[in-house]
């Protein structure tokens, strides 16, 4: 396993750790609930390092990223970021990511893929595999630490530390500032809870330092540590989807509900007529439910009727610690994706109610 710059300072927390990503990560300090809890109503601070960070460059730029993302990166100005994923030939998807259109450099433009830590390696070939352009791809993931700071008290924790506006950025833009008397320090309004805050991108040998910062804010605003289990239990309230689980190499960005990141007539891009196919008759739908009773839905679980028949399953479940009861998302067959309708988990000999909701699950 890999670890990340401040692995050290987990252990030294009591963090319980588990692989994830193959990176040794922090699953929890104090509770999985607890830090869940801690992010909706203060803030928590993550360690993210493991994802990886992609720098294209050069003076087709711009045309390779349009080629190998969904959404329609000419919309970006400097400064702003944008949620997308890599389509595959079959239309299925490569991975999700964030682009960045970062400040020109020589009267160039410039762009950071922000992907999944377990897919670095997979995507990298993958970017390199379809570049026919004047562009560089630059993988740098092995030198960023990236931590995200996330909670309604986060603009506040963050005043403390920077002298940068930082309540001026808007959701999905960033800025380069001094944090923690670090210069060029990536700060974006962007997360994976929810809850607002900001992901810090810094070089791997200034982040134990900027960690120890926020670290000792955290008790003041009535912060903590949180690991990936609060991270997995806060995205899924918000309907956020999971690589690996919710969406793969086999699943059409459509039948996913991203539709909205994937721009058809933005002009070429790889698997662009697949996703047309799909998006003129979709088979399947990803949706979120509830369950009557306590029993978690479990990734992989059939999902039927009320006649039995297999109509679905599941990707995503767990129990809310907000509502307080399980929820899950999962593919169902198109006829069955309505709101309010009911459907059945097979959990081994049990088959579980649940009921077909709108998401995200919880407003915040």
């Amino acid at each position: 396993m890999k670890n990340t710059t401040i692995t050290e300072e987990h252990i030294n927390q009591g963090a319980k750790m588990v692989e994830f990503a193959g990176f040794n990560m922090p699953l929890k300090y104090t509770g999985v609930s607890e830090e869940h809890h801690m992010v909706r109503k203060h803030v928590g601070l993550f360690d993210v390092s493991h994802m990886g960070e992609f720098f294209i460059e050069g003076p087709q730029a711009l045309d390779l990223v349009q080629y190998v993302t969904s959404n329609n990166a000419a919309r970006l100005r400097q400064g702003q970021a944008q949620y997308s994923c890599f389509p595959n030939h079959e239309g299925g998807i490569v991975d999700d990511l964030i682009t960045y259109r970062l400040h020109d450099r020589d009267g160039l433009q410039r762009y950071m893929l922000v992907v999944n830590g377990a897919n670095i390696t997979k995507d990298y070939q993958w970017i390199k595999e379809q570049n026919r352009f004047d562009a560089q791809v630059i993988d740098r993931s092995d030198d960023i630490s990236l931590f995200a700071l996330q909670g309604p008290q986060a603009t506040q924790l963050l005043k403390e530390l920077t002298d940068y506006p930082i309540e001026n950025i808007a959701f999905y833009h960033f800025a380069i500032g001094e944090v923690s008397g670090l210069d060029n320090v990536l700060i974006s309004a962007t997360g994976y809870t929810g809850s607002g805050g900001y992901e810090l991108y810094i070089k791997n040998e200034d982040a134990l330092k900027l960690w120890k910062s926020i670290s000792s804010k955290l008790h003041a605003f009535e912060g903590g540590f949180a690991g990936l289990g609060a991270r997995d239990t806060l995205r899924l309230e918000m309907g956020y989807c999971l690589y690996g689980n919710d969406i793969d190499d086999h699943t059409s960005p459509i039948e996913a509900g991203l539709g909205w990141i994937t721009k058809t007539k933005k002009g070429a891009f790889v698997g662009l007529e697949q996703i047309r196919s799909v998006k003129a008759d979709p088979k399947k739908k990803l949706v979120g439910f509830v369950l009557d009773g306590r029993r978690i839905p479990r990734h992989g679980y059939q999902i039927v009727d009320d006649q039995d028949q297999s109509i679905g399953r599941v990707t995503s479940g767990t129990n809310s610690p907000s509502l307080n009861i399980p929820i899950g998302m999962g593919y169902v067959r198109i006829d069955q994706a309505e709101v309010d309708n009911k459907i059945y988990i097979l959990a081994g000999k049990k088959k579980l109610e649940a009921r077909i909701v709108k998401t995200p699950f919880v407003a915040v």
